[in-house]
C-alpha cells in the first residue's frame, strides 16, 4: 500500500469549523477532542501529519486557546498526538489509521443501497459506442481569479518534472477518470473542507465544470425533460442544458436561495435540479438548512438528480465554512460539480464531478468516448501541488487578496452607495451585485462602460424570464488594485450622473432585457 500523504494543515481547521457548526450540548473542548480522535482512528489524519499551531486554530475557529489546548493535551496524554519541541504537534505513529480502519470509515460514508442508475435513452445509446473497460478582462469581469497572484514558479517546476517523467501509457488514450493521485487528493480535500461523502473512485476529472454539465445533461436527461433552474442563475449551466434540449423551468431565488414554494405550475416533474447552494450565482445568498433538506426531499420524491455547483466555496470572508449539500444525505441523489478555474486559473481547464456510486462507471466510459481524457502530466503535477501544501497556501492568500480587493471596490463606489446604490453583502465569492431600479439605466451603464474598456455584466441577462431584475454583476477578483479604483470611480460617477440627471426622463419607459 502506498504511504498516506500528510494532509495540508489548513484543512484541519476547515473540517473542525464545519464540525462546530452542528448544534451540541457537549462542551467545546470535548467536541474538538472527539472529532480529532475519530479522524486519527479513521485514518483521515495520517501518522506524522502536523497540526496547525494552537493559536492559529483557535483564531480560525473563534474559540479560546485554552479550550483548544485542553483537547490537544488530552490527545497527547492518550498517545494520539505528540509534541516535538520547536516543531509543533503531530499525529503519532499508530498501528491504525490505514488499511482496514480507512476502509471501514469510508464504507460508512457510502450508501449501501444507491439509487437505480436510470440513464436517459441518449445515455444508453452512447454506452453502446464505449469501450468496456485569453484575453485580459480587467474590471469588472465576473469569475476571473487573480492571475497576477498565482504561484507560477513552483507550479512550473512541478509541471516540468511530471512532463519529463510521464510514463508512456499517459501518451495513449485513457479511461481511468483521471490520474489516481489527483482523484485521491481531491477526495481528501473535499471530505475535510466541504464534508463531501466520497471515495476516490467517485471523483471524475473533466475539462472544466462546463464539460461536467454537458455530460450530466447528455447522460441523465432526454430532450423535452425538465430541469429546475435558479432564477437568476448561471448562464454557463443554462447554455449546456438548453443545448441538450431540456426544458428549463426557472424557480425564483430569494434571500435563502431557491424557493421550492414558487415552482411554476403546469410542468412535468424535474429530471434535474441545478443549484449553487453555498454561494448562489449571481445573487450571492446562501441556502439555509431547512431549504437544503426540503430540496433533498423534493429530489427524492421526484426521482430527480440535484446538480450542486460549488464553484467558489473556498473564498469566505468572516463566516464559517458551509458544508456541501451533497454531504447531508445518504440517498446519493446529488452530483457535486467542482472547478479549479476559480481557485487556480481558467486556462488549467480542469474540473471534477463527485458521482453517486450507480453513475460512476457509465459516466467514466461516456466521458472517455465523448471528450477523451488527457493532461495526465498536468493532473499529476496538480496532485503534488495539493499534497505539498501549495494549494491550501494559495487559497489562504487569495482569501486575503479578494477581501482587500472587495474593500477597494466598496471604497470606490462609496459616493454612489451614500446616495442610494445598493450592493450585495459580499460575505463570500469573487463578485458583488449592484442592484438597480431601472433596466434603461442598466443598459446605458453597460454601453458607456464598454466605451471605457470596462466590463459590466447586466444582471437581467441571468434571468430566463424577461425582463429580469436590473443590476450589475461586478467581478473584482481578477482586476488589479489600480484597475478597481479607476473603474469603480468611473462607475460611481456614471451612476450618480444618471440617477440625478439623465435618468429621470428614462423612468417609466418600458424596460427591455439586457
Amino acid at each position: 500500500m502506498e504511504p498516506v500523504v500528510a494532509l495540508p494543515a489548513d484543512w484541519v481547521g476547515e473540517a473542525l469549523g464545519i464540525e462546530l457548526m452542528t448544534p451540541s450540548s457537549q462542551p467545546l473542548a470535548r467536541r474538538l477532542y472527539r472529532a480529532l480522535r475519530a479522524w486519527i482512528q479513521a485514518g483521515r489524519l495520517a501518522s506524522g501529519c502536523r497540526l496547525p499551531s494552537s493559536r492559529r486554530l483557535a483564531r480560525d475557529l473563534g474559540v479560546g486557546r485554552n479550550t483548544l489546548l485542553e483537547a490537544i493535551e488530552q490527545l497527547v496524554a492518550e498517545g494520539f498526538l505528540e509534541t516535538r519541541p520547536g516543531a509543533g504537534t503531530f499525529v503519532a505513529d499508530l498501528p491504525f489509521g490505514r488499511g482496514e480502519a480507512v476502509s471501514e470509515a469510508l464504507s460508512e460514508k457510502v450508501p449501501s443501497e444507491a439509487p437505480e442508475a436510470a440513464l436517459s435513452a441518449r445515455g444508453e445509446r452512447l454506452l453502446g459506442f464505449c469501450a468496456s473497460s485569453g484575453d485580459h478582462h480587467g474590471a469588472f469581469a465576473p469569475g476571473v481569479p487573480a492571475l497576477d497572484r498565482f504561484p507560477r514558479e513552483p507550479w512550473q517546476r512541478l509541471l516540468r518534472r511530471h512532463q519529463q517523467r510521464a510514463p508512456e501509457a499517459w501518451l495513449d488514450y485513457r479511461t481511468q477518470g483521471g490520474v489516481p493521485a489527483l482523484r485521491e487528493a481531491l477526495c481528501d480535500y473535499l471530505r475535510l473542507s466541504r464534508s463531501v461523502r466520497c471515495r476516490p473512485a467517485q471523483v471524475l476529472v473533466v475539462q472544466g465544470a462546463q464539460q461536467g454539465f454537458e455530460l450530466i445533461a447528455r447522460m441523465l436527461g432526454d430532450p423535452g425533460e425538465v430541469v429546475w433552474m435558479e432564477e437568476p442563475g448561471y448562464g454557463g449551466a443554462q447554455a449546456c442544458f438548453d443545448a441538450a434540449g431540456l426544458e428549463m423551468v426557472p424557480v425564483p431565488v430569494d434571500g435563502e436561495g431557491l424557493d421550492l414554494k414558487r415552482v411554476p405550475p403546469g410542468h412535468a416533474a424535474p429530471r434535474l435540479i441545478y443549484v449553487t447552494p453555498s454561494h448562489q450565482y449571481p445573487s450571492g445568498v446562501t441556502m439555509g438548512l431547512s431549504r437544503r433538506l426540503a430540496l433533498l426531499e423534493a429530489a427524492e420524491a421526484h426521482g430527480a438528480w440535484i446538480v450542486e455547483d460549488d464553484y467558489d466555496s473556498e473564498f469566505r470572508y468572516g463566516q464559517r465554512p458551509i458544508a456541501a449539500l451533497q454531504g447531508l444525505t445518504e440517498a446519493a441523489r446529488v452530483i457535486y460539480v467542482g472547478t479549479l478555474s476559480k481557485v487556480l486559473y481558467p486556462g488549467l481547464r480542469l474540473g471534477y464531478l463527485v458521482l453517486p456510486e450507480a453513475l460512476v462507471e457509465p459516466f467514466r466510459r461516456a466521458n472517455a468516448r465523448l471528450h477523451r481524457e488527457g493532461q495526465y502530466a498536468v493532473q499529476a503535477a496538480l496532485a503534488e501541488f495539493i499534497a505539498a501544501g501549495h494549494f491550501s497556501r494559495h487559497v489562504r492568500r487569495m482569501r486575503d487578496c479578494y477581501r482587500g480587493r472587495q474593500a477597494l471596490l466598496r471604497r470606490a463606489l462609496a459616493p454612489a452607495v451614500a446616495r442610494g446604490l445598493a450592493l450585495s453583502e459580499g460575505q463570500a465569492g469573487m463578485h458583488l451585485v449592484a442592484w438597480l431600479d431601472d433596466l434603461d439605466i442598466e443598459q446605458v451603464l453597460v454601453r458607456r462602460a464598454a466605451e471605457q474598456g470596462i466590463t459590466l455584466s447586466p444582471l437581467s441577462r441571468y434571468y430566463l424570464t424577461a425582463p429580469g431584475r436590473p443590476g450589475l454583476v461586478l467581478g473584482y477578483a481578477g482586476a488589479r488594485d489600480d484597475e478597481i479604483l479607476r473603474a469603480g470611480d468611473w462607475l460611481a460617477q456614471a451612476w450618480l450622473s444618471l440617477v440625478e440627471g439623465e435618468a429621470r426622463p428614462l423612468r417609466g419607459r418600458p424596460g427591455t432585457p439586457g
